[in-house]
């Protein structure tokens, strides 16, 4: 685990797939934090990047939104939530990667102010645990819906375990119901 005064970084399971803990500042009258800055983010982690735009979700609880990726203009994201509680889940699909098929879960809140960087090549999605979750996200590319795919959120072969309460069902849209199998899924 590496330290700044600012920022504080804790790898995952997936070595490049990072937890970002910004320093929250607080007193009586609340807390402050910077929740993104260049210079202390590439310091700590050594990845200089530049985002070109930020996204916005709100969901309702056990709504489940992935595993999505683009194949071309790939996006590096920074994730985080605002309001409520996620389980937010990267799925490395690099094959290159010795980490190739793993995943990694963590809980993102507007309590632990944790975000998580996630690399290029690597699927993506997250359920809501709270009533309702607000979700931002930053991403180094534009959206591109040609070359977006989307995996299977229940694949056997990746096999996340998912915090749903048991014998529950998550929360849809059709695209992502319709997620592909591992054996089906481009790859990086």
């Amino acid at each position: 685990m590496t330290a700044s005064s600012k920022l504080q970084i804790t790898p995952t399971a997936i070595h490049d797939v990072l937890v970002v803990e910004p320093k929250v500042f607080g007193d009586e009258r609340g807390w402050f934090a910077e929740s993104f800055n260049a210079q202390d983010f590439s310091a700590t982690t050594s990845l200089n990047v530049e985002f070109v735009q930020d996204n916005h979700s709100f969901s309702r609880q056990w709504t489940l939104r992935g595993l999505h990726y683009q194949l071309e203009q790939a996006q590096e994201k920074l994730v985080r939530v605002v309001a409520g509680s996620v389980f937010d889940v990267a799925v490395d699909i690099r094959k290159s990667s010795p980490t190739y098929g793993k995943w990694v879960g963590v809980e993102l809140s507007a309590q632990n102010h944790k975000q998580l960087w996630i690399p290029a090549g690597l699927a993506h999605g997250f359920l809501v645990l709270s009533e309702t979750a607000e979700f931002l996200y930053k991403t180094t590319d534009y959206y591109h819906p040609q070359s977006e795919a989307c995996l299977a959120w229940n694949d056997p072969t990746v096999a996340i375990e998912w915090p749903l309460p048991k014998g529950a069902t998550p929360n849809m849209n059709a695209k992502d119901s319709a997620g592909l199998s591992w054996d089906n899924a481009p790859k990086f």
